[in-house]
C-alpha cells in the first residue's frame, strides 16, 4: 500500500485529517475492528442455541435489515462530518455531542478487558507445545493460570493482586497497541489490519481444514447445521439474531464513526460497507465450521453427544479447546492455529475500540497523536494491568463487559438513532451524501429500516437486558460487585460524558482547525474566529445543506 496519511506532525500543523489511502486500506481495517474474539467463539454457540442450520435464516435477515443499515448510518455519521464521534456529532448539532463521549467512555471499559484476552490467547498459543494444562484445562485456567480467587463470589473481595504469567504479558501486548496507534492511520491502525487480517483468515482456513477432517467432525457440523425451523416462530431467537448481528459488527459504539472518518471525501461508502458486513458474516460461518467440527472430535472421542460438549465464550477459547488440542493429532499445530487466530483477530479489534478514545481527546484538545496514545492509552494500560492482571481480574472482565456491550453500547446506538431519525430528521441528507459516490444506493426502505425496526429491536434488546439484570443480578455474582463494577460503570461513563461535553474545545482543536470537508481551516486569527463561528452557527441551527450535505 502507499501512503496512507501525512504523519502526525504535519496534520496538526495543516489542519488536515489523516485518512486512508483508499478503500482497500479502509476495508481492511473495517474487517479487522468487524471480526473479533466474538465471531470465533460467540456466533457457533448462538446459531446452535437457536435452532442449528435454522438461525442462519434470522441472522442473515438481521444482517440486512439491521447491521448493513446501522452501519451504513455509522459511516454517513462519520464521513460527512469528519471527526471522533464527540466531534461527528457536536458537528450533527450542538446537543449530541454529549452522546459522543458516551460512546467513547464505553468503548474506554471494552478497552480495559480487551487487551487481557488477547494476552491469554498468546500465552495459551505457547501452552500448546506442551499442552500445559494437563487433564484439566478448568482447574488450570483458573487456578493455576489466572489464580482467580473468587472476588465477587459468595462474599469473597475483589483484590487486584498481581498475577506475574498474566501481567506481564498483558504489558506486552498493551505495548504493540499503542505503538500502533502512535504510527498513526498509515504505518499503525491500516498496517496492523493489512497484514493481520490476510494471516487470520489464512491460519483459520488451515484449522477449519484441519478440523473437518476428524473423526466425528461430520456429527458436530450436522449439530451447527441441521435446521430446527419450529425455533424460527420464537420471538427470542429473532432477539437473539438481531442482537448478535449487531454485536458482531464493530456497530454503535463510535468504531465505524471514527474509521469513516478517515476516509477520502470522494469515497464508496456503501460499497465498501457491503464487503464489510458480508466478510464478517463468512467468517463467523467459517469459525462455525471450525468450532463444532472441533467438538464433534471432541464428543467422539469422549463417547458422549455434542450437546454435552457445547460451551460457549471464554469457556469454549480456554477450556474447550485446550480439551481438543490435547486430544487432535498434531496437537501443537492445532494449539497455535486456534489461539494464534484469537490473538490476531483481537489485536486489530482492540486498536479500532481504544482509537475512538484517542481520536476524541486529540480531536478535542489539539493534541498531537503521540501525545494523546502516551497520554490517554498509557492511562488505559495501566488501569487495565492494574484491574484485570490481578486475582480478581476474570471477575472484573465479565461483569464490565456484560454491561458495556448489553447496556452500554446498545443505549448508545438507540439514542443515536432515534434522536438521528426523528428529531434531527437528518436521514435524506445522510442517504444524499452516501449516495453520491456510494454504488448501493439508499432511500426509503434504508429510512424505514433505521427509523422503525432498529429502534424497535435495540429497545427491545435493552428492555430485556436492563429488567433481568435489575431483577437477577448477573451471572451469579455478588450485588455489591455487580452495583461496582456493572452499574458502577455505566455509571462513570455517564458523568464522564457529561464533564467532557461541559469542558471547552480548545483553540487547536478540530473543530477549529479542520473543516468539516476535511480540508485544513484558515488560521489567521480573524480567519479562524470566522470559521468557529461559522461552524457554531451550523452547530446550533440543527439544519444542514438541503441538498445532498455535501459543503
Amino acid at each position: 500500500m502507499s501512503s496512507a496519511a501525512p504523519s502526525s506532525s504535519s496534520s496538526r500543523a495543516t489542519g488536515t485529517r489523516e485518512s486512508f489511502t483508499g478503500q482497500k486500506a479502509f476495508i481492511l481495517t473495517a474487517i479487522g475492528s468487524a471480526v473479533g474474539l466474538g465471531n470465533i467463539w460467540r456466533f457457533p454457540y448462538v446459531a446452535y442455541e437457536n435452532g442449528g442450520g435454522a438461525f442462519l435464516v434470522p441472522y442473515l435477515i438481521a444482517l440486512l435489515t439491521a447491521g448493513l443499515p446501522i452501519l451504513f448510518f455509522d459511516y454517513a455519521i462519520g464521513h460527512k462530518y469528519r471527526g471522533s464521534p464527540p466531534l461527528a456529532l457536536k458537528r450533527l448539532h450542538r446537543s449530541a455531542e454529549i452522546l459522543g463521549w458516551f460512546k467513547v467512555g464505553v468503548c474506554f471499559l471494552i478497552a480495559l478487558y480487551y487487551a487481557a484476552i488477547i494476552a491469554w490467547a498468546a500465552c495459551y498459543a505457547y501452552f500448546s507445545f506442551t499442552l500445559a494444562w494437563g487433564d484439566d484445562p478448568e482447574g488450570f485456567f483458573m487456578g493455576q493460570y489466572l489464580e482467580s480467587n473468587d472476588g465477587g463470589v459468595g462474599g469473597e473481595p475483589i483484590a487486584v493482586d498481581f498475577v506475574a504469567q498474566v501481567g506481564w504479558p498483558l504489558i506486552a501486548v498493551w505495548v504493540v497497541i499503542l505503538v500502533c496507534l502512535a504510527l498513526g492511520i498509515k504505518r499503525g491502525i491500516a498496517m496492523a489490519s493489512i497484514i493481520g487480517i490476510p494471516v487470520l483468515f489464512l491460519m483459520f482456513l488451515i484449522l477449519v481444514a484441519y478440523s473437518v477432517t476428524l473423526d466425528g467432525a461430520a456429527d458436530g457440523l450436522n449439530q451447527f447445521f441441521t435446521p430446527d425451523w419450529g425455533a424460527m416462530a420464537d420471538p427470542q431467537i429473532w432477539i437473539q439474531a438481531y442482537g448478535h448481528i449487531f454485536f458482531s459488527l464493530s456497530i454503535g459504539f463510535g468504531i465505524m464513526i471514527t474509521y469513516a472518518s478517515y476516509l477520502k471525501q470522494k469515497s464508496n461508502a456503501t460499497g465498501s460497507g457491503l464487503v464489510v458486513g458480508f466478510a464478517n458474516s463468512s467468517f463467523e460461518i467459517l469459525a462455525g465450521i471450525g468450532v463444532f467440527a472441533a467438538l464433534g472430535f471432541l464428543a467422539f472421542t469422549a463417547g458422549t453427544g455434542v450437546d454435552e460438549v457445547v460451551s460457549g465464550g471464554i469457556g469454549l477459547a480456554f477450556i474447550g479447546f485446550p480439551a481438543i488440542i490435547s486430544e487432535a493429532p498434531a496437537s501443537a499445530l492445532v494449539g497455535v492455529l486456534f489461539f494464534g487466530s484469537l490473538v490476531f483477530a483481537g489485536i486489530t479489534s482492540q486498536i479500532s475500540i481504544l482509537e475512538v478514545v484517542i481520536s476524541a481527546v486529540k480531536d478535542k484538545t489539539g493534541w498531537s497523536r503521540p501525545l494523546t496514545v502516551g497520554i490517554v492509552g498509557g492511562l488505559t494500560a495501566v488501569i487495565s494491568v492494574v484491574l484485570i492482571g490481578g486475582v480478581s481480574g476474570i471477575t472484573i472482565l465479565d461483569i464490565v463487559d456484560a454491561f458495556a456491550n448489553n447496556i452500554g453500547i446498545v443505549a448508545g446506538a438507540l439514542i443515536a438513532v432515534v434522536l438521528v431519525s426523528w428529531v434531527y430528521r437528518k436521514l435524506p441528507i445522510f442517504a444524499a451524501h452516501l449516495n453520491q459516490y456510494g454504488s448501493f444506493k439508499l432511500g426509503t426502505i434504508w429510512y424505514v429500516l433505521l427509523g422503525v425496526v432498529v429502534p424497535i429491536v435495540l429497545g427491545a434488546l435493552l428492555i430485556t437486558d436492563v429488567r433481568s439484570k435489575i431483577t437477577e443480578g448477573y451471572g451469579g455474582f455478588d450485588s455489591w460487585a455487580v452495583g461496582i463494577f456493572g452499574w458502577g460503570a455505566i455509571g462513570l461513563v455517564v458523568a464522564f460524558a457529561l464533564v467532557m461535553t461541559l469542558l471547552p474545545w480548545s483553540s487547536r482543536s478540530a473543530l477549529y482547525t479542520q473543516a468539516e470537508s476535511g480540508e485544513p481551516a484558515q488560521r489567521s486569527g480573524s480567519a479562524r474566529r470566522a470559521t468557529a463561528g461559522a461552524s457554531s452557527t451550523h452547530v446550533d441551527s440543527g439544519h444542514d445543506d438541503a441538498a445532498g450535505g455535501q459543503r
